[in-house]
């Protein structure tokens, strides 16, 4: 009788450990806690070299022990690394495989990484790193030691290609119908001029590069706020209304916005009117010049630019003789002395978009013979 009794007491003080240290009410999980695994890296200075874009070679490590929880659980381990002073608003989260405990980055993956983090290129500053030790949605997390990085990431351009109705479908679209992204950090804008008639005139895709092999399009209607989906079937759809717009193409949240904006044309008696009557349209390069530029052919003569073409706003030129700064219309025409192509380039310093007036005052240009 006194071996059943031990043996019974046994098995009640173990069950009662469970139930103390897991409980379930209903189909809600609760925890009265658990130990994070001690979190390490490789390196609090990992070396971010541009020449090594291609090489896989991890730059840093991460490595954590797994939780104790005091009884089998299924724990779902999470990367977190966030700017300092962010105070884990928005950190980049890397979900880990069942069993995994570690996480490796070459140059390419961790330079993006700390991109997106709104990190400034060439600048030197500080992450922290943490794991997030999650085994329901009604349990708070748990979280592991912080480990602080300095890091100076590296600015690295990139490009989309958007083509479309606008531009006749082209194949591909040409370089300066792009988005573009000065960071590389998801985020991709560029202005394009939607002007196309007929069905389906403001439908357009986005392509990962100069071929038709892989696209951005969608599986919704192709509305305006159409979500981006790789791959998909349907075209997307620009505002219904033609026009010159800031599109903003984000791959982080795979989302699409438009925004209407100002355009700039140069006009005068260069023009092909002749007559300071036709404007000269300019495009818009989506790149790190941020200016509206052409190619245009000129005969000898004057001219000024001006905003939808129309002269609320115009910019004629301040130096003298003929140079590089361009103000509103207080300023004297601009000369061309000579017949011939010109590269001509206009950007006004604080922002090309918007259509919100009044612009600034101040503007660049350059005028350069082909």
């Amino acid at each position: 009788m006194k071996t059943v009794l031990t043996k019974f007491l046994t098995l009640g003080s173990a069950a009662l450990l469970m139930l103390s240290a897991c409980k379930k009410d209903g189909a809600l999980v609760t925890s009265n806690g658990g130990k994070p695994g001690a979190l390490t890296a490789s390196t609090t200075t990992p070396v971010l070299d541009k020449t090594k874009l291609s090489d896989a070679t991890p730059i840093v490590s991460f490595t954590f022990a797994a939780p104790n929880y005091g009884f089998s659980a299924a724990v779902t381990n999470t990367l977190q690394i966030d700017a300092a002073g962010d105070n884990w608003k928005n950190p980049m989260s890397v979900t880990l495989a069942n069993k995994v405990y570690s996480q490796s980055y070459s140059t390419s993956d961790f330079n993006a990484l700390l991109l997106k983090l709104n990190l400034v290129g060439g600048v030197t500053s500080q992450v922290q790193v943490r794991i997030a030790n999650t085994i329901s949605a009604s349990v708070a997390p748990i979280y592991s030691n912080v480990i602080s990085l300095t890091v100076t990431p590296f600015n690295l351009t990139s490009w989309l290609y958007i083509t479309g109705a606008f531009s006749g479908w082209a194949n591909p679209g040409p370089a300066e119908d792009s988005l573009f992204s000065a960071t590389s950090n998801g985020i991709y804008t560029g202005i394009i001029n939607f002007n196309a008639t007929g069905s389906g005139a403001n439908q357009f895709l986005v392509l990962p590069a100069k071929n038709w092999n892989n696209k951005y399009a969608t599986s919704g209607s192709g509305t305006p706020s159409s979500t981006i989906t790789y791959n998909a079937s349907n075209n997307f759809n620009a505002p219904a209304a033609n026009g010159w717009y800031l599109v903003t193409f984000n791959l982080n949240s795979n989302t699409i916005s438009f925004e209407q904006v100002n355009s700039y044309s140069v006009i005068g008696s260069v023009t092909a009117g002749g007559n300071w009557s036709t404007d000269d349209e300019l495009k818009f390069i989506n790149s790190t010049d941020q200016a509206w530029e052409g190619v245009l052919s000129f005969t000898a003569g004057q001219f000024k630019f001006r905003q939808d073409n129309d002269w609320t706003w115009s910019w004629g030129d301040i130096s003298s003789p003929d140079g590089t700064d361009a103000t509103d219309s207080n300023g004297g025409n601009i000369n061309v002395a000579a017949a011939g192509n010109y590269w001509v380039t206009f950007a006004i310093p604080a922002s090309p978009f918007g259509t919100s007036p009044p612009p600034p005052v101040l503007a660049k240009y350059t005028l350069t013979k082909q």
